[in-house]
């Protein structure tokens, strides 16, 4: 746990002084500036984490969507165009069954994207429940850019796509059509797969200093039709402030949106904790208070950076992986996790 920073107390302070004579006098003390470290010595650090901009890092191994963000800033972009660009890779990937193309679908067999982005000025975009659109993130950026809104949903969401020239496709791959029909004929009662929800979230610090985040997925496997997690929704997916740091996660989204985990980890650094520290503890408050009644434990990871370019990682349960670029090393590392 991080040392919260000490308040500096103002005023005069009256000191009495009593002798034999009964005589007094008041005194004023002199203000003295608060030096704790904004970082306490305990506070947890990554030991992959160091200092160094530019950046990037996303939940999960995605190496080709990291190494395409960092393209992007290499080439002079805002992190906002490289965390734009980065997740694409993975929505057009259809070997990954919870994002974009060859996602699951839900219950009724129809696959449903939900996407967010923000820049470095606080500006978002947002949609949930989209159906047939490719790329969701892009959709999400020009309902920040273009609107006065920031989240669009369902057919509004798709009327708006359509009108902006997105073409509609289907997106259940033969592969994704093969595993509902195998869940459908496997489950007499369904439910939603827990164990399904690799959403990809990334966040990136460019050349100028500026921090952007992006989260996009094709949310929880076979769940109930109409379900959104956490993933559009700003201030549990994802969130920004360009000032601190930035944090996403992945999971189960319910236990994230419950918590509103992502601007948590934020405030928290905002309060001096390391990147480290903040991810912890965005997890210890899900494991301590919305963990009864689980059959299993779920999986529910965050990442973080600050604008040191430093970075934490941590999850409920063991498997959380993460991939981070920054100078020249692109790399996948597994995540420190709290249920042993």
């Amino acid at each position: 746990m991080f040392k919260r920073r000490k308040f500096i107390k103002k005023g005069l302070l009256g000191a009495i002084a009593i002798s034999s004579a009964a005589a007094a006098c008041e005194s004023t003390a002199t203000e003295t500036p608060d030096t704790t470290d904004q970082q306490g010595p305990s506070d947890p650090v990554n030991p992959n984490s160091k200092a160094g901009t530019p950046v990037v890092i996303a939940t999960w191994p995605h190496l080709p969507a990291t190494e395409e963000a960092m393209r992007v800033i290499g080439e002079s972009g805002r992190a906002v165009d490289a965390v734009e660009m980065g997740v694409k890779v993975v929505e057009a990937d259809p070997k990954d069954t919870s994002v974009g193309y060859g996602g699951l679908p839900d219950r009724s067999g129809i696959v449903t994207l939900d996407a967010c982005i923000m820049d470095e000025t606080g500006n978002a975009g947002s949609v949930t429940y989209l159906k047939n659109i490719l790329h969701p993130i892009s959709v999400a950026r020009l309902v920040m850019d273009e609107t006065p809104h920031v989240m669009l949903s369902g057919s509004g969401a798709l009327a708006f796509a359509k009108e902006n020239g997105f073409e509609e496709t289907d997106l259940l791959t033969e592969g994704s059509k093969a595993a509902y029909e195998k869940w459908l004929a496997d489950h007499v009662d369904p439910k939603v797969d827990e164990n399904q929800h690799d959403t990809i979230g990334m966040l990136a610090i460019d050349k100028n200093g500026n921090i952007s985040g992006a989260c996009t997925t094709s949310g929880a496997a076979y769940k109930l039709p109409g379900r959104v997690g956490d993933s559009p929704i700003i201030g549990a997916g994802l969130f920004v402030d360009n000032e601190v740091g930035a944090a996403t996660a992945t999971g189960l989204g319910e236990l994230v949106m419950k918590t509103l985990g992502s601007f948590l980890v934020v405030e928290l650094m905002r309060n001096g904790a390391s990147p480290q520290a903040a991810c912890e503890e965005a997890v210890r408050r899900i494991s301590e208070k919305h963990l009864k009644g689980m059959d299993t434990p779920p999986q529910v990871g965050f990442i973080a950076i600050n604008k040191k370019g430093e970075h934490g990682a941590y999850s409920l349960s063991e498997g959380f992986k993460y991939t981070i670029y920054q100078g020249e090393d692109n790399q996948v590392i597994d995540s420190e996790f709290e249920l042993k």
